[in-house]
């Protein structure tokens, strides 16, 4: 009877650089593995033995249960860990994943986190509405801050401390619109305003002068919006406004006026989760172009 060429390979290997223990955990962990090919089997020793030697030098515990969690199988194939190449880590990083699905009762796999989804945007009825109801506060001031908050939600997509930290001051007309300068925060950025919300935006924007948009004396005060949100509300018919979801709503209005459902049904692509590393290699557009293009003519 012929010996089995894949348990030889297995049982004859001997790395360099990695000691006895880690190589022979390896040969432990690959023959229950049991790669279908000689090829496999060399592919999956390399993987494991180097996994080891890492978990040795961490100080942890040389088994399955600990080795081929996907916390540790990540951090051994992080960028900046060892001498591997970035094409070794992704290889050495798809065996390791492939040796623990095949012993997944030794090593369960933790569960996926669901994902995220985005708000759903308000309809132009809604919009107008919440509008309506900004225009029916008791006072000047809270017209003014109701309103504002709709624009620049609705109208520039903003929210959380980009939100908060907007004074009267940083909206001006500029290239033949109108666009808020976001100028605290971890993205500094110019924001076109869409052409609907100039007029409103513009307004509240003179009557806050040099002072904060949607009210306050600073901005590290929390619950801002609370207050506000809680007056534009119409019942059951119109509930309570989310700034979420005005942003949502710039996120659509934007997206339909770039053509970006087109591109991507052209594209083939279903989600944008790659486009940011497209986004880099693309000419930067000039402030009037893309005031032109999201923010309209005014």
């Amino acid at each position: 009877m012929q010996p089995d060429p894949v348990a030889t390979a297995v049982a004859s290997f001997r790395p360099r650089g990695v000691d006895e223990e880690a190589a022979s955990f390896a040969r432990e962990l690959v023959a229950t593995a049991r790669p279908g090919s000689v090829n496999r089997a060399k592919a999956f020793l390399f993987a494991a033995s180097r996994l080891a030697a890492f978990g040795e030098a961490c100080g942890l515990e040389l088994s399955p249960e600990v080795l081929l969690r996907t916390s540790v199988i990540e951090r051994f194939c992080a960028p900046g860990t060892g001498t591997m190449s970035q094409a070794t880590r992704r290889t050495v990083r798809t065996n390791l994943r492939a040796i623990a699905r095949r012993i997944a009762p030794l090593a369960p796999q933790a569960p996926r986190l669901s994902r995220e989804r985005a708000k759903d945007p308000y309809s132009d009825a809604e919009i107008s509405a919440y509008l309506a109801l900004s225009d029916a506060q008791p006072t000047e001031g809270r017209r003014h801050r109701a309103g504002a908050l709709v624009c620049l939600g609705a109208g520039a997509g903003l929210v959380g401390a980009d939100l908060k930290a907007v004074h009267g001051t940083d909206v001006a007309p500029r290239s033949g619109g109108v666009v808020v300068v976001v100028q605290e925060g971890r993205r500094p950025r110019v924001v076109p305003v869409l052409s609907r919300y100039h007029d409103r935006l513009r307004a509240a924007a003179g009557f806050a002068g040099s002072g904060l948009l949607i009210g306050g004396t600073s901005t590290s005060r929390r619950n801002v919006t609370t207050p506000i949100t809680a007056s534009l509300s119409g019942g059951k018919d119109l509930p309570r406004l989310e700034v979420a979801r005005l942003r949502a709503t710039w996120l659509c209005e934007v997206a339909e006026a770039i053509g970006l459902r087109a591109f991507m049904d052209a594209a083939g692509i279903t989600c944008s989760q790659r486009l940011g590393d497209l986004v880099v290699h693309l000419e930067e557009m000039t402030q009037a172009r893309a005031v032109a293009l999201i923010g309209g003519q005014g």
